[in-house]
């Protein structure tokens, strides 16, 4: 088992029910399912879901971690709290919807092991998606984070017993994240990007939940069939982020996140070009490992 401190925001959302919405949704429920790409409707107490938060053209601005507790949600981002909180307050209007930042710690553990160490922990075996309140802590079973099974665990001053020769560093979670082609926001998720190309149609994109900002964009996208880029993972030497990608003289990929260990990094290929010979602009062979599909 390993485990990591994710160091990220966490914001605590609730409301009151409107006179407009009263028997169909609380505003700040209604609220968060306008605004992110994923059913927040649809979800159930003590669960979570994926979200990506979206400009009308289907561009990434956030992405979140929604847990539902109760009659509230609690946003787990990588985004500054401040600047979140200032957006959602000028985008809710007159909605009754109030945000409210939270200092807690946050660990993740994952791998073999885990699920034995969670069982310990709570007493129970998690579905995935499952949320469980124990002694003051939250623990999500999160299969997403890493794209294997893994685990949140929420709380004030975490004091565990986790054994520090299975503690990863940050840029050691870097590189698992990068050869697991995560895409991560401001790397792989960032203007000029749909998050279609990177291959989060299953984690983060509901297709039938209504509207929301940028559905329309990544339905256009989608309905088109596959994108004409895809998320890649490459191998080579001398790589750096914004290097571009080329075939002979024509750019056909760039590349957005390098690992911490050097010569693995993640990038966008046009797929016209995954069977072809690669190179950077200064003419370093990269090679194509495989795509995120």
């Amino acid at each position: 088992m390993r485990w990591v401190e994710i160091k990220s925001t966490k914001i605590r959302v609730y409301g009151k029910e409107g006179k407009l919405l009263k028997g169909i949704a609380e505003e700040h429920t209604a609220f968060l399912h306008n605004l992110l790409s994923n059913d927040i409707k649809g979800m159930k107490d003590h669960t979570f879901t994926y979200n990506l938060w979206l400009r009308q053209n289907g561009f990434p601005i956030g992405e979140f971690y929604v847990i539902k507790l109760g009659n509230n949600y609690l946003l787990d981002t990588s985004l500054d709290g401040a600047y979140v909180m200032e957006e959602f307050n000028r985008l809710k209007l007159s909605m009754k919807v109030y945000f409210e930042e939270l200092q807690l710690d946050h660990l993740f553990v994952f791998g073999e092991g885990s699920r034995d160490f969670i069982f310990s922990l709570t007493g129970q075996v998690l579905k995935e998606g499952e949320v469980k309140e124990k002694d003051g802590m939250l623990v999500v079973h999160n299969p997403i984070r890493i794209r294997e099974e893994g685990y949140d665990i929420i709380g004030n001053h975490l004091n565990l017993g986790l054994k520090e020769e299975e503690k990863m560093t940050q840029d050691e979670f870097e590189h698992e994240r990068i050869i697991r082609m995560v895409p991560k926001l401001g790397k792989e998720l960032k203007d000029g990007f749909s998050p279609l190309e990177a291959c989060l149609l299953k984690y983060a994109i509901s297709l039938n939940k209504g509207c929301y900002v940028g559905q329309e964009a990544i339905a256009r996208v989608y309905y088109r069939g596959k994108p004409a880029r895809v998320l890649a993972l490459f191998e080579g030497e001398g790589l750096f982020e914004g290097a571009i990608i080329k075939d002979d003289e024509k750019k056909v990929g760039i590349i957005t996140s390098v690992s911490p260990k050097g010569n693995i990094a993640l990038g966008y290929l046009l797929r016209s070009y995954t069977d072809k010979r690669l190179i950077t602009e200064e003419g370093k062979e990269i090679k194509l490992l495989k795509t995120c599909d």
